[in-house]
């Protein structure tokens, strides 16, 4: 007897995730026991959208009061039987540097890898790391950079202070964005090295002379 799938009921599924666009935590799924349970634990306020309602926490919270709300909604829908997705980012139970403990291990992992490689390719590996272009270390610090110095342009104290600092700021972000173009630089010389041979030969034994020949008898 051949079984059918079973039954899931998509719209108990309840995920609880921060809108990159307006910065809103919103809560989707779910159904109207969920709706109540997250507007009595959480603070959430149903709001129409465009495939139907949906929940979101009032404008303006700090982000601290945004992780605290959605970790006790979570949790609160998880005790009921819902299931449930958190943004790992609102899980307020998480701890505090975790993301910066995982960046360190990261980049000793990195120096590991560079201290041990032995051939060009693993060194070019650690380069990508490091300088690609998508996801690499330097451009993505260059974000950082740009973007602290785009809210100082903004800033009429840091204007008053003198644009000196905000310049130079500017300045860095360019200096990362060579930083890297050179490391790339790098790490296509390292892939296109020749792997070293780890085989021991030894070395050919010289060739003999042929002896002279023997003098003749009279």
């Amino acid at each position: 007897m051949r079984q059918g799938e079973p039954d899931f009921l998509v719209l108990e599924y309840v995920t609880i995730t921060k809108d990159p666009r307006t910065g809103l935590v919103v809560a989707i799924g779910g159904t109207e026991r969920a709706a109540d349970i997250l507007q009595r634990t959480g603070g959430f306020l149903t709001a129409p959208g465009p495939r139907g309602e949906y929940h979101r926490l009032p404008h303006g919270l700090p982000v601290e009061q945004q992780r605290l709300k959605a970790t006790a909604a979570s949790h609160a829908l998880l005790c009921a039987g819902h299931s449930v997705h958190l943004d790992p980012a609102l899980n307020a139970l998480t701890a505090p540097n975790g993301e910066r403990d995982a960046a360190l291990r990261y980049l000793a992992q990195l120096a590991e890898r560079a201290s041990g490689a032995e051939s060009g390719t693993e060194v070019a590996e650690v380069l990508t790391e490091i300088a690609g272009p998508a996801s690499g270390l330097l451009p993505l610090a260059r974000d950082v950079v740009v973007r602290a110095w785009i809210a100082l342009s903004h800033d009429p104290d840091a204007e008053s202070a003198g644009s000196d600092p905000v310049a130079e700021l500017g300045n860095t972000a360019d200096a990362l964005s060579r930083a890297a173009h050179r490391i790339l630089l790098a790490r296509n010389h390292a892939a296109r090295a020749p792997e070293r041979s780890t085989a021991t030969t030894t070395p050919p034994s010289p060739a003999k002379q042929p002896s002279a020949p023997a003098p003749r008898r009279r």
